[in-house]
């Protein structure tokens, strides 16, 4: 950013503003290290950003074989020079003290210092004994959304093809499990339709549960500078929260906890009864639409706000909006993807393109987000529940093309069941099926709900647990074997952002001590296994980032992700391009479906498709019926109420998301120094009109409670919708005093001590945001402030507002904390 610019203050930076159908502005934002001036800086190196989705192209600034701070590429089509928070000051935390060097193995109870021989002959010897003992299933993977391409192949292949099991998921599968699913609903397969550049062209942005301003802080800068040009898009946001869109949305729309059907039903009907339907595209491109419209028949805004508690007026407001737009840009994230009916939600949201024919111009497209920097590569590359290069599980001649693709026969891929995913791993260690858990990247006894359960499952010790990260984390120190990685910055790979644009990031500096790539552990991995092919040469036949990148695009070549266009090269030289890139898209792809809908026929699809209810898979002859010319399909759902609503007991509802200073489990951001001081502690936000009636007040310490535990935090006073309670979910416990969750007797820190055991039936992903709550005041605050940001969706509340979308005074909230009538929906991510 500007110089004169405070990236914490200011997280947006100052306004480039710019017209509808003109370029973005380039604004290179940049920052060094205290006392280190732009001129002793010895090189630049090429990245983009893992702290978010965005896929933010930066610059990594290199002094005395040190980071010493970044830069934004200005060249770049995804931010044209610009970084938000994460980008300018998550960096330090590759150097800190605490880093892992050296590998770790569990010894008479406690985790010794060891060398990789030896760290990695445990590792393979309990795979063999497991293998020889207990077959494939016995042994299970669960990475992150944070390695490269190369990483995420590899991995794929080793534990598909080399072991052989069908349990290998990511925590992609916590934010980015319902995108694929609703694309391969709609689209017969993954990959999104739209693009940024969209942004630059619609005349209305509808915001579905997803805090851009926060998540995707880039995208929302360039929002805000279309708001500042000529002929500004208007903003629909659905959100319970006060976030940054809100505020400048023409309609914000906050329904009750577990009714986004509902809502999203009232809105077709909407848009069918006024005859803002595109029938030409309808009848060219689509199947589906008359059981669409019978099930929206009866769904009018005044059924939609006695379940929502929306006012039906501000519902038809909506509707007006997106039904007259000329070009309609639609983004979804975890209010959706995290919530009640996840998959049925976000797949009513293509419908509303698909109907009015918004989909493959610029401007007018859809964008089902990802939460995780490169969650788009485990998809592709097959490192979560799909097959690499969006192949179909349930196609015998996709699992063949892939089986000759690395040379195995066909029966060694497993496909007799559609890939496990990860709740279904972690209940299978539970349950004792799995013996072996290899968990690369990530922090499942953070980030999973219900986390006395989970942290149960990782120290059982018929459970080996391998972890393999930057830290020792609060997963890692339940490790029976920890392998200390390389991270960004410190090795070279390719990455894939939300909208399909691939990066490549160049090494930059060495990691610390005995730190070794993600790569490097798994090929060494693969090799001290012997997997070979089934002609006897070795399984995995490459060495080196590159040479993995090139084995990928044989892969994804004549796929929907076809790679082969591009190199490394390529990607130096011209930074970020969109795939399908190849001989017939030698430039990339901007959006897909410009030209029509291209795979869903029966014999391409990735899937054929679920009952968005109950989740069973279709079969070939189902779908094949239903959809013979491969159109998109226009998949209708009725709303069902949630599993859990609020009690006597448990009045409120809570929902879990994220701030723009931090990431995941703050394993990075929690040790920059300006993004922990930003956000340092974790807080739990309540309605203004709640703390009020029941006489809490900023700063409080209060206990937020469920039938599976608590935590305790800070009340911040917000103008969140009444009966909602938000709690941050980046914050643990590894830099507590105790370093640890000391015991389960008490309430924790964190999040997901709260959260519950449940999952979309469609996209098996998490339900973090349906769990009924108490809040319970522990001590008076005496005048401090919880430790909440003051700049972003967690601003206190302003006096002598009312929530956007609540009926007014008329909402009652009980002495006993009953709030009756508000139970609400949705959420940022």
């Amino acid at each position: 950013m500007d110089a004169s610019v405070d990236g914490i203050a200011q997280p947006w930076g100052s306004r480039t503003p710019f017209g509808r159908h003109e370029p973005w502005p380039v604004r290179v934002d940049t920052h060094l290290a205290a006392g280190v001036e732009p001129g002793m800086v010895e090189r630049w190196v090429q990245a983009a950003s893992i702290l978010h989705s965005d896929g933010d192209a930066m610059d990594i600034a290199v002094s005395g074989g040190h980071m010493v701070g970044v830069r934004g590429r200005s060249v770049d089509r995804v931010n044209r020079g610009r970084l938000g928070p994460k980008d300018l000051f998550g960096w330090q935390a590759n150097a800190s003290p605490d880093r892992l060097s050296r590998p770790l193995i569990r010894q008479d109870g406690r985790l010794v210092e060891c060398d990789w021989n030896t760290a990695m002959e445990r590792i393979v010897c309990r795979s063999k004994s497991l293998l020889d003992e207990r077959g494939p299933g016995s042994i299970g993977f669960y990475t992150t959304g944070q390695l490269f391409l190369e990483e995420y192949y590899t991995l794929a292949v080793l534990a598909r093809a080399g072991i052989g099991t069908n349990h290998l998921d990511g925590n992609t599968r916590l934010c980015t499990s319902t995108a694929a699913e609703a694309l391969k609903e709609s689209f017969g397969c993954d990959g999104q339709p739209g693009s940024y550049d969209d942004i630059d062209h619609a005349d209305v942005i509808a915001l579905f549960g997803h805090n851009i301003a926060e998540t995707q802080p880039v995208q929302w800068m360039r929002i805000l500078d279309r708001l500042e040009g000529r002929d500004p898009p208007r903003l629909v946001c659905v959100d319970p929260r006060p976030t940054q869109a809100a505020r400048r949305a023409t309609v914000h729309l906050a329904p009750r906890l577990g009714t986004n059907v509902a809502l999203l039903n009232a809105l077709l009907h909407e848009i069918i009864r006024t005859g803002r339907i595109d029938h030409d595209y309808i009848t060219a491109q689509t199947v589906g639409f008359e059981e669409l419209r019978a099930r929206v028949k009866d769904c009018s805004p005044e059924w939609a706000a006695e379940i929502c508690d929306v006012p039906a007026d501000r519902i038809r407001e909506a509707a007006e909006v997106v039904g007259s737009a000329d070009r309609l840009l639609s983004t979804v994230l975890q209010g959706v993807y995290q919530s009640h009916q996840a998959t049925a939600a976000a797949v009513q949201i293509n419908n509303l393109h698909l109907i009015r024919g918004m989909v493959g111009r610029p401007g007018a497209g859809v964008l089902q987000m990802n939460g995780q920097p490169t969650a788009q590569n485990t998809r592709e590359c097959g490192a979560n529940g799909d097959l690499p290069g969006f192949r179909n599980w349930d196609n015998d001649q996709h699992v063949t093309e892939l089986a000759k693709v690395w040379n195995v026969e066909p029966k060694t891929i497993p496909h007799y069941a559609p890939p496990t995913h990860a709740m279904q791993i972690f209940r299978y260690a539970e349950q004792g099926s799995v013996r072996m858990l290899w968990i690369s990247g990530t922090n499942p006894a953070v980030s999973l709900p219900e986390l006395s359960r989970i942290r149960s499952i990782l120290a059982q010790d018929r459970l080996f647990v391998v972890v393999q990260d930057l830290f020792l984390t609060e997963t890692a120190q339940l490790a029976d074997v920890v392998l200390p990685a390389a991270t960004w910055g410190e090795k070279t790979g390719t990455l894939t952002n939300a909208d399909r644009t691939v990066h490549l990031s160049d090494k930059a500096v060495e990691p610390p001590g005995e730190a070794k790539p993600d790569l490097e552990i798994f090929l060494d991995y693969a090799a001290r296994m012997d997997f070979r092919d089934k002609d006897g040469g070795p399984l995995i036949t490459w060495h080196d980032p590159e040479t993995t990148f090139e084995a990928w695009k044989r892969c994804s070549a004549g796929r929907p992700c076809d790679y082969t266009g591009l190199t490394y090269a390529r990607l130096r030289l011209a930074g970020g391009i969109q795939w399908p890139c190849n001989d017939e898209a030698p430039d990339g792809t901007e959006r897909l479906y410009a030209h029509g809908i291209s795979w869903a026929r029966p014999e391409v699809c990735e899937s054929y498709g679920k009952d968005l209810v109950t989740g069973a898979t279709n079969s070939v002859v189902e779908y094949r019926s239903l959809n013979p010319d491969g159109k998109a399909m226009l998949k209708a759902a009725g709303y069902l109420p949630p599993h859990e609503e609020p009690t006597e007991e448990y009045p409120f509802q809570l929902t879990t998301g994220r701030t723009i200073y931090h990431f995941h489990t703050r394993t990075k951001t929690g040790r920059a120094p300006q993004l922990n001081a930003a956000a340092p502690d974790v807080w739990v936000e309540v309605s203004a009109f709640d703390a009020g009636t029941l006489g809490f007040h900023e700063g409080d310490m209060m206990e937020v409670l469920t039938p599976r535990g608590g935590l305790r935090a800070r009340l911040r006073v917000t103008d969140i919708r009444p009966g909602l309670l938000f709690v941050p979910f980046h914050f643990g416990y590894w830099d507590t005093p105790a370093g640890h969750r000391p015991d389960d007797s008490t309430p924790g820190r964190a999040a997901n001590e709260a959260t519950i055991t449940d999952w979309d039936p469609v996209s098996k992903q998490p339900l973090f945001k349906t769990a009924a709550a108490a809040l319970r005041l522990v001590e008076r605050g005496d005048g401090a402030s919880a430790p909440a940001p003051t700049t972003t969706a967690s601003a206190p509340s302003r006096p002598g507002d009312v929530p956007a979308t609540m009926g007014g005074p008329s909402a009652r909230v009980s002495q006993a904390g009953d709030p009756a009538r508000h139970r609400h929906q949705g959420d940022s991510e």
